[in-house]
């Protein structure tokens, strides 16, 4: 009798050039992409995926292969010196790592159905794969250039990712973006069509990031269990606006006995981290703020945990992942009204977007929630209903469905051109036992 054969596993070449899923949280290249990376190939290979994410080896004792689930591998491929390099160094890099993926798919044997780049750089390599592989390319620019010349007056960006990011918009067949507000800045600032964009917000790790016991935490983190504890978590860099916070520290009045932890960085951010350190000193804060430096993400929960009020005074964030996270483990945000952490925040329900990019604002909703616990915890209590939503699971299955109606178009496309008639649908009808 006739049966329908599942159809073969669908094969993704995931490319992270320029940093790797695996890299400790808050590094100079590491933040919230990292964590997107590494959660969507886990979950697409649980929905039934293969997935190999490929990154440029920065590290000369790693590993090639790891694996980061059944089904997913992390590949580390050689181009340019195994260290940390600037974004020239990177972009010189692309002919290598090119090569070094294609050489690896020549060894393993098979092909890949689809490329699916994050960031410029990669969006750049996989163009490139994806024409001599003959197969769709989606892309997710996580930041653009421009967007962030905007966000920033003194921001300073490359000019060949400006020019880069506006030809490769118009390249890819789909771009993913988390919110709608992208999709729209990708209409203004490049006129892509809006059918060729798909808003696809990322997820959280709801049994990682969840409500626990504040005092534990604290003991863990060898932090007072009293007094009060802000975080804001993120690379250090300008943009992310720290100094506003820092000095909205020094102009709360219920400031006295609140430590501010700022959760992030490595050497490479050496001279904003000496310009927190002295506006800290100006202001008469220094001994209240901590700076633990980059961190694993298995050990961001526990921060979260510790603290009572995250905050995100970002000049830009395309969606805001720390603040989901810290909203699945029961903390209100206070957050700058800005890109897609207005659709990830509701404004007095789960905390508070603050429209000016100065101190007061921020102080002013900070000492609100540190002096009314019943406020806190309502807002904390409606924070983690709001983050139910945003599963990782559902962000790989609308992946999934992205990714076969790309994959149904090239073929329908394919068809067109060939005179042919191919089912799009990509299943197999067999006929067994018929003799």
């Amino acid at each position: 009798m006739a049966t329908v054969s599942t159809p073969p596993p669908t094969r993704v070449a995931m490319l992270s050039f320029h940093t790797s899923p695996l890299a400790a949280l808050g590094g100079s290249k590491a933040g919230g992409m990292n964590i997107y990376v590494r959660r969507i190939a886990e979950r697409l290979a649980a929905a039934g995926a293969l997935v190999d994410v490929f990154t440029r080896r920065d590290d000369p004792n790693a590993a090639e292969i790891v694996e980061l689930a059944p089904g997913a591998r992390l590949v580390r491929v050689s181009a340019g010196p195994p260290d940390q390099l600037d974004v020239a160094d990177l972009f010189l890099g692309l002919d290598r790592f090119v090569e070094g993926v294609e050489a690896f798919l020549r060894a393993e044997g098979g092909a890949y159905d689809l490329v699916h780049s994050h960031y410029w750089l990669s969006v750049a390599a996989g163009k490139r794969l994806a024409a001599n592989w003959d197969v769709p390319h989606l892309a997710m620019f996580h930041t653009l250039g421009e967007v962030k010349l905007r966000a920033r007056a003194s921001e300073h960006e490359p000019a060949m990712r400006l020019e880069a990011e506006r030809e490769l918009v118009h390249s890819v067949d789909r771009i993913v973006v988390a919110t709608e507000h992208e999709r729209q800045l990708l209409r203004q600032l490049f006129r892509v069509d809006r059918e060729r964009v798909a808003v696809i917000p990322p997820g959280v790790d709801l049994q990682q990031f969840q409500p626990r016991d504040r005092a534990e935490a604290r003991r863990e983190l060898g932090l007072p269990e009293d007094g009060r504890v802000l975080l804001a978590v993120g690379r250090i860099e300008p943009l992310k606006g720290f100094d506003i916070l820092v000095r909205a520290l020094a102009d709360m009045t219920e400031g006295e006995g609140v430590t501010l932890i700022i959760l992030g960085g490595d050497e490479r951010a050496a001279t904003e981290f000496a310009r927190l350190t002295a506006i800290a000193e100006e202001v008469g804060v220094s001994s209240r703020l901590l700076f633990p430096g980059a961190t694993p993400h298995d050990r961001v929960a526990t921060y979260y945990n510790a603290a009572d009020v995250a905050v995100v005074p970002s000049f830009y964030e395309s969606f805001g992942l720390v603040a989901l996270e810290a909203m699945a483990s029961g903390l209100p945000v206070v957050a700058s009204r800005v890109g897609g952490l207005t659709s990830t925040i509701a404004d007095g329900r789960t905390g508070y977007l603050i429209s000016w990019r100065c101190p007061e604002p921020f102080a002013e909703k900070l000492d609100l929630l540190l002096s009314n616990d019943a406020l806190r915890a309502a807002l904390g209590s409606s924070a983690v209903k709001s983050v139910a939503r945003y599963d990782w699971a559902m962000v790989a299955a609308s992946l999934l469905d992205l990714y076969e109606e790309v994959l149904s178009q090239r073929a329908g496309d394919s068809d067109e051109d060939s005179g042919e008639s191919r089912p799009g649908d990509r299943s197999v009808v067999t006929t067994e036992g018929t003799g």
